[in-house]
């Protein structure tokens, strides 16, 4: 009951402003507080001032905010777990590593593999080569 007086009061005072506004001549501001001063009349002459009150004091109704919480939060978390699972199947899929960039050509590949048994890393200079002349160097 409360409640609704203190909407009630509220849009009266915010009508009575709107009349203050029309007299000075400022019809398009006096309409819109005149529209604001009407939605909490408006809501309680539609009960919802009532259920407002009713679901803000009742341990049911806060249980079941609690129990939405809970059930957003579980969605959150197993997005979560799909998307590092997805993650993880893409960079293992791969059998080759990817040192370079995947659209690079077989070189520049060559150029970043580990040099085989028996050679050093200073020795395998033709895919060097083979890239300056391809370039006219």
């Amino acid at each position: 009951m409360l409640a609704e007086t203190i909407c009630s009061a509220v849009s009266a005072a915010g009508l009575g402003i709107a009349a203050i506004s029309a007299y000075r001549k400022r019809f398009l501001s006096a309409a819109r507080i005149a529209a604001y001063a009407l939605v909490p009349l408006g809501l309680v002459m539609t009960g919802a001032v009532e259920w407002i009150a009713e679901t803000a004091f009742s341990p049911v109704a806060w249980a079941g905010f609690g129990v939405l919480g809970v059930a957003w939060l579980l969605f959150l978390s197993t997005r979560a777990v799909e998307r590092r699972r997805a993650g993880r199947q893409e960079t293992a899929g791969g059998a080759e590593p990817r040192a370079v960039a995947p659209a690079a050509s077989a070189p520049s590949r060559a150029v970043t593999a580990k040099p085989q048994a028996g050679q050093s890393a200073g020795e395998d200079f033709s895919d060097i080569e083979a890239i300056l002349k391809k370039h006219g160097i």
